[in-house]
């Protein structure tokens, strides 16, 4: 077998609406164009072996072990490419079931498409599937290391394109509440809504974000004269930038227990609390330096850490931060029991996963040794042993949520610190011994504010009730009764698309509102030409979509654009389909009136 072409369609399509993400791989079977699967000896037996896990396959007859029945009883080698090529993105982590495969006018060569979730992983998978089903046949086995390769090269793709925690929760709530999102090509930012009601996002970072308040927020110190002399409850500190003023900024705090922590930061990285020597502090000067020019020095404050959670002027949830630790069983030693803490499956490298790996560093070994112990040390069974000072999830941290019980005073304080700061989304770090007190009644304060603060630990906190933190962000974005959407205008047909897209766009004109419209000689803005050329196709429409000035759009659809990527929008308000005729035929397999109906409808 051999692979002739492969194209990723983006949108809905001829093979699908539900599914937009497919992969089209135009595969000629060559030899085994009239051999079915039954007439190739041991193929069964081999194919079942190398993947078991498409017992799970129900295909067409509708049952578990449905497809491998087909494979035993005979089917074509395009069919079992579909199913393998779903499987391995299956087994790297991307569940994908929906499936075609149908023959061409030309003899021995199929269509084979198959749902990816990633683009780069779903072309990928179409070669391994061929180049798999080809081993079986030709040497009866694949190779285990092969496989193995295979799958941790899926895995990557999948790890590289993945949306992160809070980016993914934010699209997954604007799915749910129909509003179109687009990937941006830069800086990881999504679009949400479609031209002049479009709102951007990059993490919890938002169109409504003050760079002012961001800038702000990013320089703690400032952050906290702000607060202090908003009568807000901060530590007491200041900043050193070299090693010789260390010692006075230790007494200007009132001596120790100190914290050490860079001026500029993120993720707990470069922080040391609970410093109660001078060497100590040297160590942890040099840490926190590694990270930022300037050092802040402060009073350490005994109390549980606590992130609220602020939106739109609003607290909307509140999880407690406990740092990464183990709990003894009087039999492992803390090496074992971080190695067992780690397999749980919700952990993981970096912020992709629900919680993070335990990884050992200097924090760690300054902890075990105030302590007196080393990684081979046996805690007493229910013993806690801590890990790290802070208590970040990307450092192995978890979350407990507090929502319903933070007291009112706090409510108010957090909400205020958010306005003042100037952030539509905040994280405001509060340390205190008890978060149903008021903060000052427990000798708490309010250690940071973050600018893009992450949301997995209210979406999937390790403990306690999960929270749509998500909804509220877009609520900001999308105020009650505002669209997200431009009304969308498709003409398609054989022939007279051009024309009627003019006068469709001119009409509109006419009322006053901004016109983006594609045709066969340009995509226009107005009265504007924006390019020139045969403009029909998914990329010419999503310049529509994307332009922040459009308010309506008018877009020639033609059936090349649709064939090669599928269409640009989820759904139009209006579709026009002008008319069939057969002197359009024979593009992409499309060999009928009826087949060519069906591609413009």
């Amino acid at each position: 077998m051999r692979i002739l072409k492969t194209q990723t369609l983006r949108g809905p399509n001829y093979w699908s609406i539900r599914h937009p993400n497919l992969i089209l791989m135009r595969l000629d079977l060559e030899d085994l164009a009239d051999r079915p699967s039954d007439q190739l000896p041991g193929f069964y037996e081999a194919l079942a072996d190398t993947l078991p896990s498409l017992i799970e396959h129900f295909c067409s007859p509708g049952h578990r072990g449905g497809f491998l029945s087909r494979v035993r009883q005979g089917t074509y080698m395009g069919h079992i490419v579909e199913h393998v090529a779903l499987e391995l993105q299956t087994l790297a982590g991307m569940p994908v079931g929906f499936g075609r495969t149908r023959g061409t006018v030309e003899p021995g060569v199929y269509q084979v498409v198959f749902e990816y979730q990633n683009e780069q992983a779903g072309r990928y998978a179409a070669r391994a599937a061929v180049r798999l089903c080809n081993s079986l046949v030709e040497t009866g086995h694949y190779a285990k290391a092969e496989l193995e390769q295979d799958l941790a090269d899926l895995e990557d793709f999948r790890l590289d394109a993945a949306l992160g925690p809070s980016t993914e929760a934010i699209v997954r709530a604007a799915e749910s509440k129909d509003i179109p999102w687009l990937q941006l090509p830069t800086r990881a930012m999504i679009q949400l809504g479609y031209g002049r009601y479009q709102q951007r996002v990059q993490a919890t970072l938002s169109s409504k974000t003050s760079i002012l308040a961001v800038e702000l927020a990013s320089d703690k110190e400032g952050t906290k004269q702000i607060l202090r002399d908003a009568g807000v409850p901060v530590p007491r500190g200041t900043v050193v930038y070299y090693l010789d003023e260390l010692e006075e900024a230790i007494n200007a705090v009132g001596g120790y227990p100190i914290v050490v922590k860079p001026l500029d930061g993120n993720h707990g990285r470069g922080i040391t609390i609970d410093i109660n020597t001078y060497k100590v502090a040297e160590e942890a000067y040099e840490a926190a330096k590694d990270v930022s020019n300037g050092v802040i020095i402060e009073r350490f404050y005994r109390g549980r850490d606590h992130r609220v959670l602020v939106v739109d002027g609003r607290v909307v949830a509140v999880a407690e931060r406990v740092p990464a630790h183990v709990v003894g069983d009087g039999q492992s030693t803390i090496e074992q029991l971080i190695e067992i803490t780690n397999q749980d499956p919700r952990r993981g490298e970096g912020h992709d996963n629900l919680l993070t790996r335990i990884e050992v560093d200097r924090t760690t070994w300054q902890l075990l040794e105030r302590k007196g112990y080393t990684l081979d040390t046996v805690l007493s069974k229910g013993e806690v042993c801590y890990l790290r000072a802070t208590a970040n999830l990307s450092t192995g941290g978890i979350a407990i949520d507090r929502t319903d019980d933070i007291h009112p005073d706090n409510v108010w304080l957090c909400q205020r610190i958010a306005k003042t700061i100037g952030l539509d989304i905040a994280g405001i770090d509060v340390v205190t011994t008890d978060i149903t007190k008021p903060i000052r009644q427990v000798d708490g304060v309010i250690v940071e504010v973050n600018a893009a603060p992450g949301l997995r630990m209210h979406i999937c906190p390790s403990q306690g009730i999960a929270r749509n933190v998500a909804e509220p962000i877009l609520a900001m974005l999308f105020a009650p009764g505002t669209p997200a959407r431009i009304p969308v205008i498709a003409i398609t047909g054989t022939n007279g698309k051009t024309t009627t897209t003019r006068l469709t766009a001119h009409i509109f004109r006419q009322t006053g509102q901004v016109v983006g419209y594609t045709t066969t000689d340009g995509i226009y803005i107005g009265d504007n030409l924006v390019e020139p050329g045969d403009t029909t196709g998914p990329q010419s429409a999503q310049v529509i979509l994307q332009d922040p000035t459009v308010e309506v759009a008018v877009l020639e659809t033609a059936r090349g654009g649709i064939l090669r990527s599928g269409l640009a929008f989820k759904d139009c308000d209006i579709g026009v389909v002008l008319n069939v005729a057969a002197d359009h035929l024979g593009l992409g397999d499309i060999e009928t009136v009826d087949d060519l109906a069906h591609l413009k409808a």
